[in-house]
This record gives C-alpha cells, sequence and structure tokens, in this order.
C-alpha cells in the first residue's frame, strides 16, 4: 500500500522545514495504518511522534518497531484538541522540551469520504506559554489519578467559562473529576440532575457538543460531579466534605473552601471557577496546584444602534466590542 502523491508531497515538506527551522520533530495524527516504512523514508533524519485516532490503531502501531507512540484516548473531540493532547503527552513524558518547535501532519478537512486523503494539513506549531508553564513534572503530579485527556477537557471547559460567561454574565462554578463513589457519599443533590436518562457518550465531557450544553448547566448552583473517564453524572450538588486539613488563601470563598475540602476528603481533583474574576483553580489534596487567570472577561456586545445618515442618506448600523487577551497560567 502506497501513499498518495498529496501525502507525500507534505512529507517531503515536513522534512525541510525540520531542517530549516530547525524544529524539533514531526507530530503525525494517524486515522489509519499508513505504510511506516515510506512515511519514514520521506521523513529520513526526523524525529517523528505519531498519535492514533482510537486505542485500537494505538495497539497495532506499538509493534511497529521505529515508531514513538503517543499514547492517548482522545474520545470524540476535534483534530486540533487530539493535537493539544499528543503535545502535551509528549511533553508529560519528556519526549519533547518545553517551548520545542514541531510540524504537525494531520487530515484536517473533514469530507466525509471514506478514501479521503491520510494527509492534507500541515502546522507549525511552537509549544508556547500554555504548555511551557506546565513542566513535565507538574502533569504528573496533576495526573496522578484522572487521565490527562479528561483534566484537559475539564480544565479547558473551566477556563472558557471563566472566560465567556453565560448571555453576558459572569458565572462561576466547580467540577469535581474521578473518584466518584467516595466523591457522592460527600455530595447531597439541591435540584434534579440534568443528566439522568442520557447515555454515556451524550454526558462526555471531551465531546465539543457536550461542553456546549455544559455551559448552561454550570449556571446551576452547586457542583458538576465528572468520572475519571470524562463522563459527566451529576450536577446542582452541594459538597459536604469535612472543612478541615486545608489552608486556604484569604479572599476565596464557600466554593473555593468546598474545592479544596472534596479533594483534601477523596481521591479527586476539584476545579472551581470565581464568579467574580474568572479565575480557574485546580485543587488536589487540598492544595491549589494550578492557577489560570483568564484575562479577557465576556466579550459584550455593545447594543446595536444607528448612526446618522452619511452624505448618501444612508444608516449604518454599529456595534463596538473589547479586544481580548490570552489567558495566563501559572503553577504552584
Amino acid at each position: 500500500m502506497g501513499l498518495a502523491p498529496q501525502s507525500i508531497t507534505l512529507l517531503k515538506a515536513a522534512r525541510n522545514l525540520v531542517h530549516a527551522l530547525p524544529a524539533d520533530a514531526v507530530l503525525l495524527l494517524a486515522e489509519s495504518n499508513l505504510n511506516w516504512e515510506i512515511v519514514l523514508q520521506h521523513l529520513d533524519g526526523c524525529r517523528l511522534l505519531v498519535a492514533a485516532e482510537d486505542h485500537s490503531l494505538t495497539d497495532r502501531l506499538r509493534h511497529h518497531p521505529n515508531l514513538t507512540v503517543l499514547d492517548i484516548d482522545a474520545g470524540p473531540t476535534p483534530t486540533q484538541e487530539r493535537m493539544s493532547l499528543a503535545l502535551l503527552e509528549a511533553v508529560r513524558s519528556e519526549k519533547l522540551r518545553q517551548g520545542a518547535d514541531v510540524i504537525a501532519l494531520y487530515n484536517g478537512i473533514d469530507t466525509g469520504d471514506d478514501h479521503s486523503e491520510p494527509l492534507d494539513t500541515l502546522s507549525i506549531i511552537h509549544l508556547g506559554e500554555h504548555l511551557e508553564r506546565l513542566s513535565a513534572s507538574d502533569l504528573r503530579k496533576l495526573d496522578t489519578q484522572v487521565p490527562l485527556e479528561t483534566l484537559r477537557a475539564v480544565v479547558d471547559l473551566a477556563v472558557e467559562i471563566g472566560r465567556e460567561g453565560r448571555e453576558g454574565h459572569p458565572v462561576g462554578t466547580m467540577f469535581v473529576v474521578g473518584d466518584t463513589r467516595k466523591v457522592l457519599s460527600m455530595a447531597r443533590s439541591m435540584n434534579f440532575n440534568p443528566f439522568r436518562g442520557y447515555s454515556p457518550e451524550e454526558r462526555d465531557i471531551r465531546d465539543f457538543n457536550v461542553r456546549e450544553q455544559i455551559k448552561d448547566i454550570a449556571q446551576l448552583e452547586g457542583a458538576i460531579i465528572v468520572r475519571r473517564d470524562g463522563v459527566a453524572v451529576a450536577a446542582a450538588m452541594r459538597i459536604e466534605a469535612p472543612d478541615k486539613g486545608f489552608t486556604l488563601s484569604k479572599g476565596l470563598g464557600t466554593r473555593h473552601a468546598a474545592a479544596a475540602a472534596i479533594s483534601k476528603s477523596t481521591k479527586a481533583l476539584a476545579v472551581a471557577v470565581s464568579q467574580s474574576s474568572g479565575t480557574v483553580r485546580l485543587f488536589q489534596n487540598g492544595e491549589v496546584m494550578l492557577h489560570i487567570e483568564p484575562l479577557a472577561r465576556p466579550v459584550i456586545w455593545s447594543r446595536f444602534h444607528m448612526d446618522s445618515a452619511d452624505p448618501n442618506g444612508i444608516n449604518r448600523v454599529v456595534a463596538t466590542r473589547p479586544t481580548a487577551a490570552p489567558e495566563r497560567v501559572t503553577t504552584t
């Protein structure tokens, strides 16, 4: 089985970029089992990292002696998120250094055709501030109980809620991830469970569409409970863990106290979003392990208004928006 001319051209371009930039490695997101001898031939002299779309393909690729396979469980996530997971796993496993330059090859155009090109897109990626601030040791520490792909999905969702709010209003919420049985024993329902009756696939927080729905649910009082595999099991839960064994910084309220308490009493991770500032804090064993400041608060468009007519007698409709800023990530 050969490769399509388009894929071979991209492989050659990737090799040239590795040597010209220079770049540290080539990351290939595989959706099928390619002819790896031809791939390696065209990437001669380049470090190749491979991340497969599913577990079965990952298991097959592990048997290839010349491939460095990144073990991720991306679930039903878009290509860009699978790429982020693969890069995080490469940093976590020290296959890539912080701040590395990577050439990514993947199928970025979903045509719905089973015979589409296996490789049709090339991207140049610099592992910038978001990854640079999360060292390999930090990621290992955060990933002791909860898989990296689940943790990444929850933290990304929390950051989006902190930055965007909902319908122009700031939203504060909390996620409790992992050790679900013990967590539920220390929680009490405050409302109907919006997740009840839905299949695991419809509650998988790694799915973009599910995350959008959870943004609405996050407006309810109480915590959202998520299993370690990324499936949400309950919302509007009052945390009743013992309020002892941890020290909370001044200025943090009951939501953060509950997050610290449940993470101290269980093996779960708690992610709290501050309603006042949008700040995201990740708690483990009662301590803040990750602190993310979304510098851009919700983008609120002004009301549409009619300007005075221009010289041609045409009224203009005008709306303005503030300029967004990137997140700042710190670890402790």
